[in-house]
């Protein structure tokens, strides 16, 4: 596909159609190669700790596959042949094991000090022999949890870390060990890489700097369809120079087009891949941490939508809620949703829900199948809509 210039319309189509919006939901049960495709497709899922509705890379799956297994995921995550290894790429990120030859550049750079907190290369300096120390442990006791070191107690964010969590952080971003598989906790198991990688993968050669970010940026551009150049540096966390210089050998290289789009303040780049399909059939709850909506200023230029997490806004304050989920009807943001799933009660709960600015009439009905497939998804049994927000009326009557 090679154009001049895009309407919104159709860059709104070709944005979720390379996420994979515009293919129909898989019949039958959801599979291992189900699951490959859609990576293959997106590249990564964010990891992130907050568990209000459900693990925030659980949900982008469900977003494009509908109700699956999470099993199905777990296994490719921790069992051979391991198909997903965790590494910093977009944040914390879930990512095919072929793409850890192409991140590898990351974890030298990390072992010189550069692209981590400051704070954690000056622990890593003073102690260098702590360090150690739990690198043998690794390779001695591996698979092996920051909590099963004695008297440890993992207790969250970095102001929490103990000395022990932080010396396998610091040996996890530089690629000296990885994650084996999470205990229910959510807890990281830690082991060395040539004990977690496939064989084929843990010899591949390592590609140079610059090759490999040329492959990052190229999967983060096909992932985008069409895209800026800063929202293709953001999906891997590039540095502008390089990412900038990237993109224009791969324009260069015919793999991407320059193309126009009204509004638009950087210049907007098409995927030699990218397809417009003619409608999105889709409804959808997003995670806050998908990639269709992770960078908020792309998603405000796509969908008109502003979209900001409160999770850390003072909650007399928020706007929209705790933990809001937009919902994707067609190919249009047409609501958003703070939910949260009440485990002991066997309940989701929608404590508001707001409709967009001309959302469709079928709003409500779609949001509330939508709410019923992800409430059943969850093993919940009920949804409770509480008074708030200009949809929640409308949302109760459609039960």
């Amino acid at each position: 596909m090679q154009r001049d210039r895009l309407t919104p319309a159709e860059v709104r189509r070709i944005a979720l159609g390379a996420q994979g919006f515009s293919t129909s939901l898989p019949r039958g049960a959801v599979t291992r190669q189900h699951i490959k495709r859609v990576m293959a497709r997106t590249g990564l899922m964010q990891i992130d700790s907050v568990n209000v509705v459900a693990r925030a890379h659980l949900m982008p799956l469900y977003a494009r596959l509908g109700p699956y297994p999470v099993e199905v995921l777990q296994r490719a995550q921790a069992n051979k042949p391991r198909m997903l290894f965790e590494y910093w790429a977009h944040e914390a990120s879930l990512l095919p094991v072929e793409l850890q030859p192409l991140l590898r550049w990351r974890m030298e750079r990390a072992q010189c000090g550069e692209g981590v907190y400051k704070g954690l290369v000056h622990f890593a300096r003073e102690k260098r022999d702590l360090v150690e120390h739990l690198y043998k442990e690794v390779e001695n006791r591996g698979p092996i949890a920051a909590s099963d070191f004695d008297g440890e107690r993992g207790s969250g964010g970095w102001w929490g870390w103990s000395e022990t969590k932080k010396a396998l952080e610091w040996l996890f971003w530089c690629g000296r060990i990885t994650t084996h598989s999470r205990r229910p906790s959510f807890e990281r198991l830690y082991d060395l890489p040539e004990r977690v990688l496939p064989r084929d993968v843990f010899d591949a050669p390592t590609p140079r700097e610059d090759d490999a970010q040329r492959s990052l940026v190229n999967i983060a551009a096909r992932a985008l369809g069409v895209a800026s150049e800063p929202d293709i540096r953001d999906y891997f966390r590039l540095k502008p120079d390089a990412s900038k210089a990237r993109v224009a050998e791969l324009v260069e290289d015919g793999v991407l087009y320059p193309v126009a789009i009204r509004g638009w303040r950087h210049a907007a780049y098409l995927h030699k891949d990218a397809q417009l399909p003619r409608r999105i059939d889709r409804a959808a709850l997003l995670a806050p941490f998908d990639p269709v909506v992770w960078e908020r200023d792309r998603a405000e230029r796509i969908f008109n939508f502003r979209y900001r997490i409160e999770i850390y806004t003072p909650a007399h304050k928020r706007e929209h809620g705790y933990y809001v989920l937009p919902f994707l009807l067609g190919d249009r943001i047409a609501a958003r949703v703070d939910l949260k799933a009440d485990r002991a009660k066997r309940t989701l709960l929608v404590q508001s829900s707001h409709a967009e600015p001309n959302a469709p009439a079928h709003t409500a009905e779609a949001l509330r199948q939508e709410l019923e497939r992800f409430a059943s998804w969850l093993d919940l049994e009920a949804i409770l809509v509480m008074p708030r927000g200009n949809l929640a009326l409308e949302l109760r009557n459609a039960g």
